[in-house]
């Protein structure tokens, strides 16, 4: 199979200068995924601030916007699939076919 290159490898070879000093340890791994949550919360923060249930919190809407965060959370992601050593691409392959089959062969 002679697949294209995914941006991912790029991504990775950047983050891998800036976490040279970092060892892959589970600890880190474990830093990684609450610096998921936290990044998703301010997205969603940020997201109700504008278009949700909170309008008016004018402090998340300048602290943050979800564009920024969406971007944040991607690296975190990309950060923690780096040093688990998993390949994105196939991941998001796997769940695109795994929607278009639910789409097409809905349960009953």
């Amino acid at each position: 199979m002679n697949r294209k290159p995914s941006p991912f490898g790029q991504y990775f070879k950047r983050l891998e200068k800036i976490d040279k000093d970092t060892k892959a340890t589970d600890e880190y791994g474990s830093m990684l995924i609450l610096s998921l949550v936290e990044e998703i919360g301010e997205m969603a923060r940020a997201y109700l601030a504008k278009h949700g249930r909170k309008p008016r919190n004018k402090a998340a809407q300048t602290d943050e916007t979800y564009k920024q965060e969406l971007g944040d959370i991607l690296v975190s992601i990309i950060r923690f699939a780096r040093i688990k050593n998993i390949n994105l691409h196939d991941r998001i392959m796997y769940t695109i076919r795994k929607i278009e089959k639910r789409k097409t062969h809905p349960k009953i």
